[in-house]
């Protein structure tokens, strides 16, 4: 079986679950999961685990993102993308560029984003999408999301490429809707494009057609990244022959390790005496003891 994350760009047309599918019948493995939902119009970063990295996902869907997208003023559709009915179109001719780029700048910083009636979000066991299509729609509490920057690459009204940095949970189809709102036109999303999830950029990203020309060859692991690069941020401890098995058994651990060197509470990556990644541990300073987070053997 193979064990680690596929970084794939989702081309347009695809479901994240047809994704999966497609890889399984590629690996011809069934232990295969996605992170972070993209729209079938929707394109770009989509990470893929395998195998044991299955017990990764909890943590990839926390990753902050980022998205190249295309905001169409003037015109407002239920889905708030393109795709959708469209309820009302307004005239543009009265927005500057200025006026604009100022709305757009606005939305930096954490502002209170209403999910969309047409989201995979359940309220009573059943997702929106759903309710929508069944021609309901229930109240949404509002969310507290973050736009941690927003650059404008292009504008040529009533369109406005932008690139934004944001964190989980954002959505882009909202914020265009809601920039639009500010401007008094109305708008919606034309293009999505993932640039980024976590540590996952699109420059490093496959498409399936690669992916399988991989495998094909004998090839795929070259393309598969290791679990413990998700943990970038934590500091590496390597055990000694000895707590092996307890490290293999999930157990918490004594070890000693300067006060300094780790905070109350720090989560670390352990590596067992070969130097193989097995879990994510806390350290606990009082007991100078280390404790299970999870386990990925």
């Amino acid at each position: 079986m193979l064990h680690g994350i596929l970084n794939v760009y989702k081309e347009k047309g695809y479901t994240s679950h047809d994704v999966v599918a497609k890889l399984r019948g590629i690996t011809r493995q069934k232990k295969i999961g996605h992170t972070g939902t993209l729209d079938p119009d929707a394109e770009g970063v989509l990470p893929v685990c395998l195998g044991r990295a299955t017990k990764v996902s909890e943590f990839l869907t926390e990753k902050d993102k980022a998205y190249r997208a295309v905001l169409l003023l003037g015109t407002v559709t239920d889905t708030q993308d393109i795709t959708g009915t469209v309820l009302r179109q307004s005239d543009t001719e009265g927005v500057s560029e200025t006026e604009a780029a100022e709305a757009i700048q606005g939305f930096i910083g954490t502002y209170a984003q209403i999910p969309p009636m047409y989201s995979a979000l359940k309220v009573n066991g059943k997702k929106l999408y759903e309710l929508a299509r069944e021609g309901k729609t229930i109240e949404r509490k509002a969310r507290t999301v973050e736009i941690y920057d927003i650059r404008i690459i292009q504008m040529e009204l009533p369109r406005i490429e932008f690139e934004v940095s944001c964190s989980k949970g954002t959505y882009i189809r909202t914020l265009c809707h809601d920039i639009g709102e500010r401007l008094g036109t109305g708008g919606c999303m034309e293009e999505l494009c993932r640039i980024r999830s976590g540590v996952f950029e699109i420059g490093a990203s496959h498409k399936l057609e690669s992916i399988q020309e991989s495998m094909e060859r004998g090839e795929l692991d070259r393309l598969l990244i290791p679990i413990d690069a998700v943990f970038p941020q934590y500091k590496k401890i390597q055990t000694e022959k000895d707590l092996d098995n307890r490290l293999k058994n999930g157990n918490p651990f004594v070890m000693h390790c300067p006060k300094w060197q780790l905070m109350d509470q720090e989560y670390v990556r352990v590596y067992d005496s070969a130097g193989n990644f097995t879990a994510i541990y806390q350290y606990m300073q009082k007991e100078n003891r280390f404790q299970t987070v999870k386990m990925f053997l």
